[in-house]
């Protein structure tokens, strides 16, 4: 079983199940399809906690590439998964499923997430997996 931990902005969105997906670099081992997977935050710190009582089961793991714009590096020029560009909408749909909600205004989750990877990760282009999962109730 793999674990993975998340920020604090994350928690509600996980918690009232509207985040059903994470963004995460490579690594030896992450989850495989079928496979219960655990969500904490703040893990290993004193303030750890599970964020959802009966574990998720992951769905897919597929390879992503995000590229922030040259122009303005808080935006989102683009998103491809497996080797599959996203449309506008699809990239607005896929940044409220990674837990940047959505908004009234057009492109209002993809501007947060924009923002978030911006301000935490500074890359013009970030290669990695997003990982997806399926609540199982208990």
């Amino acid at each position: 079983m793999v674990a993975y931990s998340f920020k604090a902005q994350f928690e509600e969105p996980i918690v009232a199940l509207a985040k059903r997906q994470t963004v995460r670099g490579y690594r030896k081992r992450h989850a495989r399809p079928g496979e219960p997977i655990q969500l904490y935050t703040a893990m290993r710190t004193r303030q750890c906690r599970k964020l959802l009582s009966v574990d998720p089961t992951c769905l897919d793991v597929r390879h992503i590439r995000i590229e922030l714009s040259a122009v303005h590096p808080a935006f989102i020029a683009g998103i491809s998964i497996e080797g599959v560009a996203l449309d506008d909408q699809a990239i607005e749909m896929f940044a409220v499923a990674d837990g940047f909600g959505g908004g009234l205004a057009e492109g209002f989750a993809r501007r947060r997430m924009g923002e978030f990877w911006h301000r935490e990760y500074d890359w013009a282009a970030f290669e990695g997996v997003v990982i997806r999962w399926e609540p199982r109730h208990g």
